[in-house]
């Protein structure tokens, strides 16, 4: 910072960054809180299981919701499931990966999961996979010491 000494009263050339700086954090907060809701997707509530992965959310998947009144969402767009079949074709129809991505209420009867994969095989999909949320284990160990 230049500090000027004497009576030469010109003019300062530094830049303030303050406002800069506050402009950028109020940025951050604003995407931080709004990232999250972007990603929501159809409200379903996954089933648990011991054997999961992580498997990153990438923004060109295709997946299939079916929510707890077996209805169907394809990338979170209602579709009928006389519908669906062809709703599929055309959303794969450019891409390479024909994988689909099934989230499926842990409420909804398993019928409803194996029609839409009867369906998703009558086009084509041979590539599927099932979401689910990681079971939680206990902190202590199950041991028999």
């Amino acid at each position: 910072m230049a500090v000027q000494l004497g009576g030469g009263g010109g003019v300062k050339s530094d830049i303030n960054v303050t406002p800069l700086v506050d402009v950028m954090l109020v940025l951050l907060i604003i995407m931080m809180i709004v990232a999250p809701l972007l990603q929501q997707g159809v409200s379903v509530k996954l089933p648990q299981a011991a054997n999961t992965s992580e498997k990153p959310d990438t923004q060109d998947q295709t997946v299939l919701a079916i929510d707890s009144n077996k209805r169907l969402y394809l990338n979170t767009v209602p579709v009928q499931a006389g519908d669906l079949r062809r709703k599929v074709e055309e959303v794969l129809e450019g891409k390479k990966d024909r994988i689909v991505i099934i989230k499926a209420d842990q409420d909804v009867e398993y019928s409803a999961v194996m029609d839409a994969m009867d369906e998703l095989r009558a086009s084509g999909i041979e590539d599927m996979g099932l979401i689910t949320d990681p079971r939680r284990t206990s902190a202590t160990g199950t041991g028999g010491e």
